[in-house]
């Protein structure tokens, strides 16, 4: 085996550091990067996730990490012009709903090459991502997006069941998520507020921690999502697989609780070539948490990126197009 593929995480939130940890455990590749908003700590010899996460809870930050931080108010463009990096994870809120498609632009004109990996939810924020293709191609980035657990697992998993069918009449992909408080996760918490009736992401970015604790109270810590602007839709119907239309995402997050308040699951119906109607149904097992699909997935995404680049494949791909591979 070669040398582990460096790795830049973006972001050091709840998924953030959920990814720090999974990296400890894997040797094929080497976290070597991290940037949260005021600071960054790039060490070529790799960064240790507890030592990591215990600067950031106690400090404020990972750019107070002994040695190896710095404190920064533009840790990304500090960051990427400081590290040598193979790929970097998104691990970013998309508030407000072009960030991501921002901090993309940030990397093409860096001068910067190499694979970039999210796990973006809107569909709005993936079509803005789309616009890019072209600039991406040009400045040797390979970018893969929507690789979380839905948009990324499920979708993927969508992709490979429609293959029993000649044709698909809908796709439906149920959520759930347990967290033990919602302050671990609050730019995810705020981006899922931003889909209930009444709100938007200029909404649900604007509101306090304190407001978005008054919500919870009134929910008694459920928030039931129907409906979602969810960029499944875009990326089954950009693989052929069925018009956005046919595809429904919806869950329930429960924010003081960590046991799912429901299986995660895809329901994929079509009509087989023999004329039966069928539906495929992929269910999650409940043990696995939400950072266990959003992590490990972006990883295995991030490791066929890597491949693609080396043979000189840039530009925008999406979870139904490429298959991940197992990061060991």
């Amino acid at each position: 085996m070669g040398e582990p593929i460096r790795v830049g995480v973006l972001g050091f939130g709840g998924l953030g550091q959920a990814c720090a940890r999974i990296l400890q455990l894997k040797s094929e590749m080497r976290l070597v990067a991290v940037a949260d908003k005021k600071g960054y700590a790039y060490n070529p010899e790799g960064l240790n996730a507890d030592d990591l996460i215990a600067t950031y809870h106690n400090q404020g930050s990972v750019g107070y990490l002994p040695g190896v931080g710095v404190a920064s108010s533009q840790s990304i463009a500090d960051l990427m012009a400081n590290a040598k990096v193979d790929g970097y994870f998104l691990a970013l809120p998309n508030l407000p709903n072009t960030f991501m498609a921002d901090t993309a632009r940030q990397f093409i004109h860096s001068g910067w090459q190499g694979v970039l990996v999210d796990a973006l939810k809107r569909t709005s924020a993936v079509e803005q991502l789309l616009n890019l293709q072209e600039d991406l191609q040009k400045a040797r980035i390979t970018y893969l997006t929507g690789c979380g657990a839905t948009p990324g697992l499920l979708t993927a998993a969508a992709a490979l069941a429609a293959q029993s069918f000649t044709e698909i009449h809908n796709i439906k992909i149920t959520f759930g998520v347990g967290i033990a408080n919602w302050e671990a996760y609050r730019a995810t918490i705020r981006e899922d507020i931003a889909h209930l009736p009444g709100f938007d992401v200029e909404k649900a970015r604007a509101m306090t921690d304190e407001e978005v604790a008054a919500l919870l109270d009134k929910t008694n810590g459920i928030l039931t999502l129907e409906n979602m602007e969810h960029a499944d839709d875009i990326i089954l119907e950009l693989a052929g697989v069925c018009h956005r239309s046919q595809v429904t995402v919806g869950g329930i997050v429960d924010t003081r609780n960590p046991k799912k308040p429901i299986s995660t699951n895809v329901k994929i119906t079509g009509r087989t070539f023999e004329g039966k109607i069928s539906t495929h149904t992929f269910i999650l097992g409940d043990e696995t948490s939400m950072a266990a699909n959003v992590c490990g997935p972006a990883f295995g995404y991030l490791k066929t990126g890597i491949k693609l680049h080396q043979r000189g494949i840039y530009g925008l791909f999406t979870p139904a197009e490429v298959m991940p591979s197992f990061v060991r």
